[in-house]
C-alpha cells in the first residue's frame, strides 16, 4: 500500500499572552494538506487546554495518527500509532470532564475524546466536521468537553474529512481508518509553557 504521510506541525501562538491571562492560545497546525489555526479556550476550559498543550510539550502526539475519520461527524487522533497500537508511555491521568463550560460541538470546534466514563479523557481529541448536537447532551453522567475551536483551516480539515478510509480488524470501529495513514509527524511549542497539572476530579 502506498503510504502518504499527512505532516501535522504544531505551533503555539501567543503562549506568553495566554500565560500571563491576557488571550487565549492560538495552535497552528501545519499539514501536507495546509495549515489549521485552532484557538484554546483557556476561560472555559481550561483543564482541558492545559492537558492538550501538556501533551503536546512532552512530543506525545509525534508519531500519532488520526485513526478515527468519519466524514458526517469528526475526525479523531492523539492516541495510536499509525500501526493503530494505542500509545501508553507518557499518558497522563485521565481528566476532569469540563462538559458545563458552555461552549458546544458544533462544526470547527474541538473536543476531547473520551471513554463511557465521563471522567476518561486522557490524550484523544476530536474536530467536528459538521454540528454535533447530540455530543452536547448528557449520557451516563456527561456530554463531551469543546476546549477549543478551528480560526482558519477549515477547507483543510475538510481534506483530512474526505480521506478515503477502510475497515481494520485492530480497529473494530466500522469503515474509519483512513487507507492512507494521517500521521502528526511533529509538535513544536513556541514560547514558555507551564501547563499546570490538570485535576482528575477524582
Amino acid at each position: 500500500m502506498r503510504i502518504i504521510t499527512t505532516i501535522l506541525t504544531i505551533t503555539l501562538i501567543s503562549a506568553s499572552a495566554w500565560a500571563d491571562g491576557k488571550a487565549n492560545p492560538k495552535v497552528t497546525m501545519e499539514t501536507t494538506l495546509g495549515k489549521i489555526v485552532l484557538e484554546l479556550d483557556a476561560e472555559k476550559a481550561p483543564i482541558s487546554t492545559e492537558n492538550f498543550l501538556r501533551y503536546a510539550k512532552d512530543g506525545f502526539y509525534n508519531g500519532t495518527v488520526f485513526h478515527r475519520v468519519m466524514p458526517n461527524f469528526m475526525i479523531q487522533g492523539g492516541g495510536m500509532d499509525k500501526d493503530l497500537n494505542k500509545k501508553t508511555e507518557g499518558m497522563y491521568s485521565p481528566i476532569k470532564n469540563e462538559w458545563q463550560n458552555g461552549l458546544k460541538n458544533v462544526r470547527g470546534t474541538i473536543s476531547m475524546a473520551r471513554m463511557s466514563a465521563p471522567d476518561s479523557a486522557t490524550s484523544q481529541f476530536f474536530i467536528n466536521v459538521v454540528d454535533n448536537a447530540s455530543l452536547d447532551v448528557p449520557r451516563g453522567g456527561a456530554a463531551y468537553a469543546v476546549f477549543g475551536k478551528v480560526i482558519e483551516g477549515m477547507d483543510v480539515v475538510d481534506k483530512i474529512r474526505h480521506t478515503p478510509t477502510e475497515s481494520n480488524p485492530k480497529y473494530p470501529g466500522g469503515k474509519v481508518v483512513p487507507v492512507t495513514p494521517v500521521i502528526i509527524k511533529a509538535v513544536h511549542i513556541a514560547g514558555d509553557i507551564k501547563a499546570a497539572k490538570p485535576s482528575s476530579g477524582k
